[in-house]
């Protein structure tokens, strides 16, 4: 008996040849394989919109395409700023809702709405905290120091209540205690599954809402109105601003 003789056609071998380099290529992203492509410092939300993957600090836009540094301890007030999102930087506070707009509109981003904020916080899977559904104390900065007592209280208790002015409440001395702010990606368990840090704790987020929102909290405060990423606060308006707002941005 003739032993047996199999013949491979060139399309049969081309084909064989396609599926051997697909199995050894590299998967391809969450944001490459549903299409949206985020720019250097943001992360993708199931393939459907890009934020910061840090709370942003800002920089001084001076001329046309010139920029210069500007304090996180002191307001943007009167100032043209673009929004930068970057590990190792102490974010922006002292900022309002409509400061936060323009700095994102700067960037060539946007302010994230509530829903898109909510996703990104809580992950693939929802969650009420980043890292997951139980708080986990130390895994974010939200155990800090209470430097507004420290500065305004009286005989080491609270302070009184004519001390909460509008001037106090943006000292820049306040974030620049031990204690207080850390800079961006410090908690590296504060990380959402989509790859954002510091939703919940460090700094309150503005959102879009034009009534003025912001969410997840500060270093003091991640449960008073709301717990982790569920953290909602609209008693100000969208012009207020003081040492615990802050921001990151969408596209």
């Amino acid at each position: 008996m003739k032993p047996s003789v199999f013949f491979h056609s060139p399309r049969a071998l081309g084909l064989a040849a396609v599926a051997l380099l697909a199995a050894t290529l590299p998967a391809p992203s969450e944001a490459e394989a549903k299409g949206k492509k985020c720019p250097e410092g943001m992360v993708s939300v199931a393939g459907k919109y890009c934020i910061d993957t840090y709370e942003a600090h800002v920089v001084e836009i001076v001329g046309k395409n010139k920029t210069k540094g500007h304090s996180p301890y002191q307001s943007v007030a009167g100032l043209r700023v673009k929004a930068v999102s970057k590990k190792g930087k102490a974010p922006q506070a002292y900022i309002s809702r409509n400061e936060a707009e323009e700095a994102c509109k700067n960037a060539g981003k946007r302010l994230c709405v509530d829903d898109e904020w909510i996703g990104a916080c809580k992950g693939k899977k929802p969650t009420t905290f980043p890292y997951g559904s139980d708080r986990v104390s130390g895994n974010c900065n939200d155990g800090g120091y209470s430097s507004f007592n420290a500065l305004y209280g009286v005989a080491g208790g609270p302070p009184p209540q004519e001390a909460y002015t509008f001037a106090n409440m943006n000292d820049e001395r306040l974030n620049q205690m031990k204690g207080t702010l850390a800079k961006s990606g410090a908690y590296k368990k504060c990380r959402s599954s989509y790859g954002a840090f510091d939703m919940v704790g460090n700094l309150h987020e503005w959102t879009a809402s034009k009534t003025g929102t912001f969410r997840g909290g500060y270093y003091l405060d991640t449960h008073q109105n709301g717990d982790g990423c569920d953290y909602k606060t609209t008693a100000h308006n969208a012009r207020y601003h003081d040492y615990s707002t802050g921001f990151r941005c969408c596209q």
